[in-house]
């Protein structure tokens, strides 16, 4: 890896499977680098992956595999502005239908449980509206859903 700053995720043992299937579904994302364990570990043997170079929208990250010990929660997630509702649902549907599961107000966990923010544009832009009762309406719409529903989100914004 080149850049200075790297987001380390943390698997038991299959960061290759998370890399290669966040390639497949998010723009501007690749697995660059797959590196077998020089030598025998607590969680893995000599040849294992132990780690995995691959980029999620631009952002670099370094999968490792690093046995059960430590598992991923919502204190980290990744946030993805899409700027449709095609765009939503083919996101949010690709992390649901591969083994993730559904959260509340745009957040969904993959399988891996990283958790993952499908947030639309007009979603950000509407909570920061100046006109603090249409994002007053906004923010209360958004509480109510798991994907976040554009229209819905529109229809709140005009009162």
């Amino acid at each position: 890896m080149t850049a200075k700053n790297t987001i380390c995720l943390w698997y038991d043992h299959d960061a290759l499977e998370a890399a290669t299937f966040y390639a497949a579904t998010f723009p501007d994302s690749a697995v660059t680098a797959v590196h077998e364990a020089p030598g025998d570990y607590p969680s893995g043997k000599q040849g294992d992956v132990i780690t995995v170079e691959f980029t999620v929208m631009g952002l670099p990250c370094l999968g490792l595999n690093g046995g059960p010990v430590f598992t991923h929660n919502e204190a980290f997630s990744f946030q993805v502005a899409t700027d449709d509702q095609a765009e939503t649902d083919r996101l949010w549907n690709a992390i649901i239908g591969h083994g993730g599961e559904a959260s509340a107000c745009g957040w969904c966990r993959d399988k891996w449980g990283i958790s993952w923010q499908i947030t639309p544009r007009i979603l950000t832009t509407a909570i920061a509206s100046p006109d603090r009762a249409a994002a007053k309406r906004a923010f209360e719409a958004m509480m109510q859903m798991g994907k976040i529903d554009i229209a819905t989100i529109e229809a709140a914004l005009k009162g």
